[in-house]
C-alpha cells in the first residue's frame, strides 16, 4: 500500500475511533438525565419549555431547561436564566455540549427546545442527540416553508421527526393531527392531545403575563403525565420567568399621553398573530393600533401579515416599517389618518416617537423582533 493510501486509511480509522469515543461519552451523559423532554413545533416552543420546566421544578424534580427562542438561554434548577453567548452561528452540535453540561448537574429532568428547522436535522436532534423520554409538539403552523414544506401536512410530517420511539408524544395540535398520529403509531409511541378547556379562565386572567391557554394546557399535560400534582404544576407555571419574546404589556406614558404596548413579535405568522389579537382585543378599551416590523428576506410573510391586518384585524391605526409594499397595499382602501408607512432605514427612535404620541390606544407589535426589533423594544420600554 502506498504511503498516501496508508495515511488516508489511518486518518479514517482515527476519525471513526474519535466518533465512537464521543458517542460513548454522549450516551453516558444521557444516562445521567432520566427524564428528557424534547419540545418541537412551529410556535410557542420557548414558552412551553419554560412552563414545563417550572411545573416540574415546583413539583419537586430537579429540572433544567434550555430555550432557543428570541435569545438562547439555560434555565437552571432554581428557574434563573443564564444567557448563552455564541461565537459562531447556531448549530445542533450545541445540544451535545449542553447535555454533557447538564448531566454533570445530576438533574431529574431536562426540558430542551428543538433548535433544528431542516427535517433531517430535526431527526438527528431527536434520535442521535436528545433521545427523549417524552416528546412534545406545540402546534403546526405555516412557517419556514422553504425547508419544512409548503402545506401544513408537510410541516406536520417534518415536525414529527422528533417523535421518539416506544415512548409518548404530547401535542396541543388539533387540526393537523393525522400525520402526527400516523408517525407516533409507526414508532410505537402513545399520542396524547391536550386541550385548552382544561385550564380555568380565571387562572388565565390572573397569569402574570399574557400566555396562550393552549401552551399552559400542553405544559400541564406533560407535567401530570410525569406524576406531578395538577395544583403544584399550575402554581409552578405561574412563577415562570417569561421568555424575552413573550407577550409583555407595558403602560406607556409621555406627557399627558397614555397607551398600552403589547409585544407580540414572537408570533410572526398569521395564525399565531390572529390568536394573539383574539387574546388581547377584549382586554383593553380605547383605539387599536398594529405596528408591523418586516424583514426584506421574508417577503411572503410581509404579504401575509399585511393581508391579515387589513382584512381581519382592521385596527384604527396601522403602522408599517417596510420597503416596497405600496404594490401590496394598493388593493386596499387606505386612509391617511389610519395608516403610516416608514421605510427600512427608519430608526427605532422614529417609530417610538410615533407611538408615544398616541393617547388611549392599545398597540400590538408584530413581525420581526431580531436586531432592529430588539432595539425598538428596549427603546419603548424607557417610557414605562
Amino acid at each position: 500500500m502506498d504511503p498516501i493510501s496508508l495515511t488516508l486509511l489511518l486518518l479514517i480509522f482515527i476519525l471513526i475511533l474519535f466518533g465512537l469515543i464521543e458517542n460513548y461519552f454522549h450516551f453516558k451523559s444521557l444516562s445521567n438525565i432520566p427524564i428528557r423532554i424534547h419540545v418541537n413545533g412551529t410556535r410557542g416552543k420557548s414558552s412551553v419549555t419554560r412552563l414545563i420546566a417550572a411545573g416540574l421544578r415546583y413539583g419537586g424534580l430537579k429540572t433544567f431547561g434550555k430555550t432557543t427562542g428570541t435569545t438562547p438561554r439555560i434555565i437552571d434548577d432554581n428557574g434563573n436564566d443564564v444567557e448563552i453567548y455564541r461565537l459562531r452561528s447556531a448549530s445542533i452540535g450545541e445540544q451535545i455540549k449542553l447535555i454533557r453540561y447538564f448531566s454533570k448537574k445530576k438533574p431529574d429532568a431536562l426540558v430542551i427546545e428543538c433548535m433544528a428547522v431542516n427535517p433531517q436535522y430535526q431527526w438527528v436532534s431527536e434520535h442521535r442527540i436528545v433521545k427523549s423520554t417524552l416528546g412534545v409538539i406545540t402546534n403546526v403552523r405555516p412557517d419556514h416553508l422553504d425547508e419544512m414544506g409548503t402545506s401544513n401536512y408537510e410541516i406536520a410530517l417534518s415536525l414529527s421527526n422528533t417523535i421518539p420511539f416506544d415512548s409518548t408524544i404530547i401535542t396541543a395540535e388539533n387540526n393537523m393531527i393525522k400525520p402526527i398520529k400516523d408517525v407516533a403509531k409507526d414508532r410505537n409511541s402513545t399520542l396524547i392531545v391536550s386541550s385548552a378547556d382544561d385550564i380555568d379562565k380565571q387562572y388565565i386572567n390572573d397569569f402574570p403575563f399574557i400566555e396562550h391557554p393552549e401552551n399552559i394546557a400542553l405544559a400541564l399535560k406533560v407535567c401530570t403525565s410525569l406524576g406531578i400534582n395538577t395544583e403544584a404544576a399550575l402554581e409552578g407555571m405561574r412563577k415562570t420567568k417569561p421568555d424575552p419574546g413573550a407577550l409583555f404589556i407595558w403602560n406607556i406614558k409621555y406627557g399627558k399621553n397614555k397607551c398600552k404596548f403589547i409585544s407580540g413579535f414572537a408570533a410572526n405568522d398569521p395564525s399565531s398573530t390572529m390568536m394573539v389579537w383574539n387574546l388581547i382585543k377584549d382586554r383593553f378599551s380605547g383605539k387599536s393600533c398594529i405596528f408591523l416590523n418586516t424583514r426584506n428576506d421574508r417577503r411572503y410573510r410581509t404579504v401575509q401579515l399585511i393581508s391579515l391586518v387589513m382584512k381581519d384585524i382592521k385596527p384604527d391605526l396601522f403602522i408599517i416599517r417596510a420597503d416596497n409594499v405600496m404594490g401590496i397595499l394598493d388593493k386596499y382602501e387606505l386612509n391617511e389618518n389610519s395608516f403610516k408607512l416608514f421605510d427600512m432605514l427608519s430608526t427605532p427612535d422614529q417609530i417610538v416617537d410615533e407611538i408615544i404620541q398616541l393617547d388611549k390606544y392599545y398597540v400590538l407589535g408584530i413581525g420581526n423582533i431580531v436586531g432592529w426589533g430588539e432595539n425598538f423594544v428596549n427603546k419603548i420600554k424607557g417610557y414605562t
